[in-house]
């Protein structure tokens, strides 16, 4: 009888000693048990910060979380305040990060951070964002790039573009026309996008690089123009605006709207996460943004996500390098 009851109960005991001996990951389920912390790269009022707090507020609206999300901008050191700070909550599973393309530079530009991107988990990119040259609609004499083009020269170092911080996207951009047209603009950085867009109407600004999102407000009122897209082919919204490769300048450049976790964040967090924003993504509230705003770009998480970070990142450091030596040699009408 004893044989026989061992022989029985083997296979129960077995399984038993299996699940104890799994590794905790594979088991544990993960569920917010206090507030999430939100952290924005930017200032308030930018295409970064808008996105988050519309996620934020959809998310309570469709209960898709059982826990308040609270966003937090930290812009200093053009994000890397953000990156510092994502840095230090290692093995927080209740703090996750709203990037921007600064997630890229500004490592790049300011090595003293210490941080690699590959160390965040990755949850899921969300949308790939577009950029638009924007001038003050009382601008008559500007229609096209090539008026921009005179009068920029015209102006030479008195004309100011108004950026979100040394080496952010928007600065790439700035040196880029820099370098491509042979113009010698002052860049001037502010905390956020919206900030940027304000400059501009408040004709403080001679022109801006923003997200349609920044300028949205002050195009409905007839205050901005664009004058292109950096874009292959024009956007659904801005039909009349040309994509800069019509002009006979073969460049775009997108921007990446993902979210992040702080590094050591647990397996089982980064699923729960990367499985909420899979959904958000995927529903109604957010596809709806996406096509307001013109955001392109598939949902991406887990390596393939890291890997294309990386592969941005690289890319990022030969431009910032292509585009520091055009600006030195003064090489004009070359893309980088």
């Amino acid at each position: 009888m004893r044989l026989k009851a061992l022989v029985r109960y083997a296979p129960v005991v077995l399984a038993a000693a299996l699940v104890a001996a799994a590794p905790q990951s594979a088991c544990a389920q993960f569920t917010p048990t206090k507030p999430i912390e939100f952290i924005v790269m930017a200032g308030q009022g930018g295409g970064a910060d808008k996105a988050v707090r519309f996620i934020a507020e959809a998310m309570a609206q469709e209960k898709l979380i059982p826990v308040p999300i609270n966003v937090v901008n930290k812009p200093g050191k053009s994000g890397g305040e953000a990156l510092a700070y994502l840095k230090s909550r290692k093995g927080d599973n209740h703090t996750i990060m709203f990037t921007l393309n600064s997630y890229y530079t500004t490592p790049i530009e300011q090595p003293e951070l210490g941080v690699d991107i590959g160390t965040f988990a990755p949850i899921g990119r969300l949308a790939e964002d577009v950029f638009l040259l924007w001038v003050h609609s009382d601008r008559a004499d500007i229609k096209t790039i090539d008026d921009f083009v005179k009068a920029a020269k015209a102006k030479g170092s008195g004309w100011v573009m108004a950026g979100t911080g040394k080496g952010a996207e928007d600065s790439m951009l700035t040196d880029f026309l820099n370098a491509t047209y042979g113009l010698n603009m002052t860049y001037k950085p502010f905390k956020g996008g919206g900030a940027v867009a304000k400059e501009l109407i408040e004709k403080r600004a001679d022109s801006t690089v923003n997200n349609p999102s920044e300028q949205a407000e002050y195009y409905a009122k007839g205050l901005s123009k664009p004058l292109v897209v950096f874009t292959q082919t024009r956007l659904p919204a801005y039909q009349k605006t040309p994509a800069l490769r019509e002009t006979g300048m073969d460049f775009q450049y997108f921007m990446q709207r993902s979210v992040v976790g702080a590094p050591g964040m647990s397996k089982a967090a980064e699923q729960y996460y990367q499985d909420l924003f899979k959904r958000f993504f995927n529903g109604a509230a957010w596809q709806d943004y996406r096509k307001k705003y013109s955001l392109g770009g598939d949902f991406l998480s887990g390596d393939a996500l890291r890997g294309y970070w990386l592969k941005e990142r690289e890319k990022h450091a030969r431009w910032k390098m292509a585009l520091e030596i055009m600006l030195m040699k003064g090489a004009a009408g070359k893309k980088p």
